[in-house]
């Protein structure tokens, strides 16, 4: 009878070296996505903040518009466009950081006691920017 003493105990060291290839595959992978992961999160800020201004200017343009007292900025039908810069802080100075969005408010009058209100909101890199537009009539309970 044939007796063999091995000792079946434990890790060999080529299986650590498998892994830690494998781990170290994995750190690697994780690693080169980390700067596409920092662009889109920089992206997405860049797009929330001009929603966010979008937004604002688009209702208080309607709130405007809605108050029967406030007389036909349209005068003649001719659209009114206005433009201004607005910095992403929100303060009319720019902050370090800051990024200078582009806003233009078109105001048509319909000639039908409605006005269509369309907003463009522009940011450098970013020329197609993000719009939106609503139609606004005379509302007597936002008289003021």
């Amino acid at each position: 009878m044939y007796n063999s003493t091995s000792n079946d105990k434990g890790i060999s060291l080529i299986e650590v070296m498998i892994a830690v290839m494998l781990v170290s595959i994995g750190v690697l992978s994780l690693a080169s996505l980390q700067p596409s992961a920092w662009n889109m999160t920089g992206r997405s800020d860049v797009l929330g903040r001009a929603g966010l201004i979008l937004h604002k200017q688009l209702m208080a343009s309607e709130m405007l518009l809605m108050n029967p007292n406030v007389p036909n900025p349209c005068a003649g039908g001719v659209p009114v466009i206005t433009v201004a810069n607005v910095n992403s802080s929100g303060q009319g100075a720019a902050q370090p950081g800051d990024i200078v969005y582009n806003l233009q408010t078109t105001t048509r009058d319909n000639l039908n006691g409605t006005w269509t209100v369309q907003v463009q909101v522009n940011w450098p890199g970013n020329n197609v920017g993000v719009s939106e537009s609503v139609v606004v009539t005379r509302q007597e309970p936002f008289r003021f």
